[in-house]
């Protein structure tokens, strides 16, 4: 596969710069990306982090890069305390709904990947469990224990910090600072209380554990996706993305028992995604400020979520609000609108002349140009969205000024379906777009034309009729002085 011609740079957490992206062994790029911890429905926050590495995934492979796409789901081993305390956050919610944490995780691993696939976000290639991985993360724990990098203390294992003199590297922290900043009580089966587990000690009565070495267990969060990364993806990743909350304590975990058991660089470029926030304050489960998007598609469309999270760079936080979702609504209506008017092109709902001969070849190069400059600036969907609405309006303007003709709309809407909807993930797929030789916009002409005739005959209830039955079609009728025009609603 030949790659095309791109100028891509991202911004590295880890050296806090923006870098060329060269991957290990192009074409190929290994992707991961941290997935949910499936005990609730996803909310809002779910949809800005996995839309913006949608996009990134969506980019790579435009650009002729093969990606693999791995992103897990955390069904075991996360504690409400991400300093190694409290319970597992799915055991936790089977207890409250009493059932088996098992019927929790196939319930809410139904409800994200139903949420994502409405906001047209591609399925992973290699979505693993980590409870599917426990052999894998075993092994590794064997791997730091042989390496002298953690030691087992009462059942559990622990990494031992002191013994990676690099810890903290990706947040910046060290370990002087973890332990005067240390909130909870230190476990005294810990030598610091920087160590983190690799491997837990299951407590009576806890459901999800495994027999190992150590007796009877559970991994450690930050420890499944170490192992299962390194499993699909090899010993050096080229992407590791998840949100700017995880750097701490887990993404360093992560790098630290990676590194520890390979002597190789884990990850060549970490990619953070920025928080979604309601009047500044983060969104999410623990904060009880979270809008699910099962409530949230009952009031907005998928692609007006898509699209408010478009017009945010993925490192920014995005403010949520019911003025922020019209803007979005609007700006998605004109989109689809535009779009629609070339389709309906040679078949009675735009003008098949052509005002700007040679005009559209040009203006596509150049929107084309400035959208592809964006995406290489460290993946800039708002900058990227803004070329694409220039050629919205250059569209319409065409449309509006004597029509355009059939050639160059084709031009334009398959820059339209290319930019907006396979880069960008928006869907421009209309009802009608498996029907061959423009069999229903004929029948909407043909009903168009009654209806003229029923206004010219003064019969304005057989017109008024006609449009009535059409908008129950979710066809909208608009009359303007070239004529007139529809759209689906």
């Amino acid at each position: 596969m030949t790659l095309r011609e791109h100028n891509l740079h991202v911004y590295n957490t880890l050296t806090r710069t923006r870098e060329k992206f060269e991957p290990l062994a192009p074409p190929h790029v290994g992707m991961y990306v941290c997935g949910p911890t499936v005990y609730g429905d996803p909310h809002i926050g779910h949809a800005k982090s996995y839309v913006s590495f949608d996009v990134m995934v969506r980019y790579l492979r435009y650009l002729g890069y093969k990606v693999t796409y791995v992103q897990n789901i955390t069904d075991v081993g996360h504690l409400t305390d991400d300093a190694d305390q409290g319970e597992d956050k799915v055991e936790r919610k089977a207890k409250a709904e009493r059932v088996h944490p098992m019927q929790i995780a196939e319930q809410y691993t139904r409800s994200y990947f139903d949420a994502m696939d409405r906001l047209n976000v591609l399925r992973p290639d290699i979505s693993p469990r980590a409870s599917g991985h426990i052999i894998e993360q075993i092994e590794l724990v064997k791997r730091l224990l042989a390496a002298g990098h953690a030691y087992e203390a009462n059942g559990s294992v622990y990494f031992d910090v002191s013994s990676w003199p690099k810890y903290g590297k990706l947040s910046g922290r060290n370990v002087g600072e973890m332990q005067a900043g240390a909130r909870v009580e230190v476990s005294a089966e810990k030598r610091s209380p920087a160590d983190f587990a690799v491997w837990k000690r299951a407590e009576p009565g806890h459901i999800m554990q495994w027999p190992s070495p150590w007796g009877m267990g559970f991994p450690g969060w930050h420890l499944e996706c170490s192992a299962m990364s390194m499993k699909y993806l090899g010993e050096t990743l080229d992407i590791h993305g998840g949100g700017i909350e995880n750097q701490f304590p887990h993404h360093d975990d992560e790098i630290a028992q990676s590194e520890a058991a390979t002597g190789k660089p884990f990850v060549r470029y970490w990619v953070h995604n920025n928080m979604v926030t309601v009047g500044g304050q983060k969104m999410g489960k623990s904060l009880g400020n979270f809008i699910t998007l099962k409530d949230a598609f009952e009031k907005w469309d998928p692609m007006v979520l898509r699209m408010f999270i478009l017009q945010s760079h993925y490192r920014s936080p995005l403010d949520f609000s019911d003025e922020a979702l019209a803007a979005a609504k609007e700006g998605w209506r004109r989109l689809r609108d535009t779009a629609l008017a070339l389709e309906n092109v040679g078949y009675g709902g735009a003008s098949s002349g052509e005002a700007y001969p040679g005009a559209v070849s040009d203006f596509i190069t150049d929107v084309r140009h400035r959208f592809g400059e964006a995406l290489d600036d460290d993946f800039s969907t708002s900058a990227a969205l803004a070329a694409l609405f220039d050629l919205v309006r250059e569209s319409n303007r065409i449309l509006g000024a004597g029509g355009i003709a059939p050639a160059s709309a084709e031009a334009l809407r398959g820059t339209f379906a290319e930019l907006g909807g396979d880069i960008l993930g928006l869907d421009l797929v209309f009802p009608d777009s498996d029907l061959d030789n423009g069999t229903q916009h004929q029948v909407v002409q043909i009903l168009i034309s009654l209806r003229e005739e029923a206004r010219k005959a003064r019969d304005y209830n057989r017109s008024d009729d006609k449009r009535r039955r059409l908008e129950e079609a979710a066809i909208v009728l608009e009359d303007t002085p070239e004529g007139t025009k529809w759209r689906f609603k």
